[in-house]
């Protein structure tokens, strides 16, 4: 296991309403894969980004976009779980989500889908993306850090260079639902993984490296 450690910062003269930024040391690891001369294969399971899909069509690589976080929240996949508590039917979700073959995909950017995803999802979705990604691939991740608090917000990241990273903020989406429904906290920081939590969810696949930053935030990259 490797540790680094990254720094965030915000770009000189930015204006006041300008998203905050911040650099990321797994996105400069990532850059060498990215420099490919053959097209790389893309998948990014966060809410759509128009920044996102530039920065990887530009450079001449395929990106597919699906925003598992949301397709999560859907009321017809609420099942009771144990002890009569509500939970997501993980079967029923993996196949009306993620409809792509095996050994597809050269990178997937994962984000903080972890840290807000039902319980119940959270391995079997790592599952699949092993499945998905071709062997060699990498996954990016980002895992709040007990410092960050239970009231972390759900941040989307766009890709504005290649160690850079615009901050978004997102508002839940679905926050009028009824309270005990499984939506009505589905971007609400739902657990924070410590080291050996995040190798064990990530022990299918041949290495992780960890980079740590000041923000409250552990970076992960992961090979396939």
């Amino acid at each position: 296991m490797k540790l680094f450690r990254s720094n965030p910062t915000s770009v000189p003269g930015a204006k006041a309403q300008a998203r905050p930024t911040r650099r990321s040391s797994a996105m400069a690891e990532l850059t060498r894969l990215l420099k490919s001369e053959e097209p790389l294969c893309v998948l990014d399971i966060g809410p759509t980004s128009a920044a996102n899909i530039r920065f990887f069509t530009e450079g001449g690589h395929r990106i597919y976009s699906q925003d598992l976080l949301e397709a999560s929240s859907d009321p017809a996949l609420v099942i009771e779980g144990a002890e009569g508590t509500a939970a997501v039917d993980s079967k029923k979700f993996l196949e009306e989500n993620l409809p792509y073959p095996n050994a597809h995909f050269d990178l997937v950017l994962c984000w903080n889908l972890a840290d807000y995803l039902d319980e119940t999802l959270v391995k079997p979705v790592v599952g699949r993306l092993w499945s998905m990604m071709k062997p060699g691939a990498m996954l990016l991740a980002f895992f709040h850090t007990r410092e960050a608090g239970p009231d972390a917000p759900f941040y989307r990241y766009h890709v504005t260079g290649s160690d850079l990273l615009e901050v978004h903020a997102l508002n839940p989406r679905n926050a009028h639902r009824k309270e005990g429904t499984l939506a009505s906290s589905a971007f609400r920081l739902q657990r924070v993984f410590n080291n050996r939590h995040i190798e064990n969810l990530f022990r299918d696949f041949a290495s992780i490296k960890f980079f740590l930053s000041r923000d409250n935030i552990r970076e992960v990259l992961v090979v396939r």
